[in-house]
């Protein structure tokens, strides 16, 4: 198993259980233990978990010091592939946006388009567009708020979604995976989504490679729901074979 498909999978597990021990870990990989060190503290390092006294334990609800860590780690391609899902966006358009550190990039690139009308659930994006841009046409879903990621969810907000249609939608998301589609950690964001994609005549998956042939515990939505996946990298094997079979369009930035 290559490294980096080790840790991807280190992930999945710290979340699942909550907490494991390098020895746990060392023993279900069949690998030393200071290969699993070295694997933490990767991953630690790029804000995917947290490495406490030779265990590994998950990152707690995106709070403020997490949501910070998400836009330092691959900040670089997820401006490339904001960069690159503009090209999507005319203006004149109307637009959901989800959301997560990518969309927040995406939302900066959103305000350099003239003549939009937005709805969003993020008060960081609703904040990026409207300053940046007074042209742009800014919905903000209520609901309950999370200050940690400031955001709104909950049933409030997707009942405020009935009153939307849009041209397109562009959705971050936590996972993407060939058996299972496109997931989230987070049973509000995914409902979140999921209400934005049946609103929306194109729907636009914006994902870094790191998010590839991961699971999560809530599905956002099949291959077939998505018209265009923008990424970094162009995804192999099996998720590859997924998205043409689904007639996805794959975009690299």
């Amino acid at each position: 198993m290559r490294p980096r498909e080790r840790q991807l999978q280190i992930i999945d597990l710290v979340r699942h259980h909550g907490k494991l021990g390098v020895d746990q870990l060392a023993a279900r990989f069949a690998v030393s233990a200071e290969t699993i060190r070295r694997d933490l503290t990767l991953l630690a390092a790029d804000g995917k978990l947290r490495k406490v006294h030779g265990s590994a334990i998950p990152l707690r609800d995106f709070g403020e010091g997490a949501f910070a860590q998400r836009m330092q780690s691959n900040a670089e391609a997820k401006r490339m592939i904001a960069s690159k899902a503009r090209q999507l966006v005319a203006p004149g358009d109307t637009v959901f946006i989800d959301t997560g550190s990518t969309t927040l990039a995406m939302a900066e690139m959103l305000a350099t388009i003239d003549d939009l009308t937005v709805i969003s659930n993020s008060t960081e994006i609703a904040r990026t567009i409207s300053t940046a841009n007074s042209s742009a046409q800014m919905f903000l879903l209520g609901g309950a708020y999370n200050v940690d990621n400031r955001q709104t969810c909950g049933a409030i907000a997707l009942n405020q979604l009935d009153g939307f249609h849009a041209n397109i939608a562009l959705l971050a998301v936590a996972a993407i995976s060939g058996e299972a589609g496109v997931m989230d950690y987070s049973f509000d964001e995914a409902s979140i989504a999921s209400a934005m994609i049946t609103r929306a005549d194109r729907v636009v998956i914006l994902a870094d490679a790191s998010k590839f042939d991961r699971v999560a515990p809530f599905v956002v939505a099949s291959f077939e729901q998505i018209d265009t996946l923008v990424c970094d990298e162009t995804p192999v094997d099996l998720l590859a074979q997924r998205l043409k079979q689904a007639g996805v369009a794959v975009v690299q930035a």
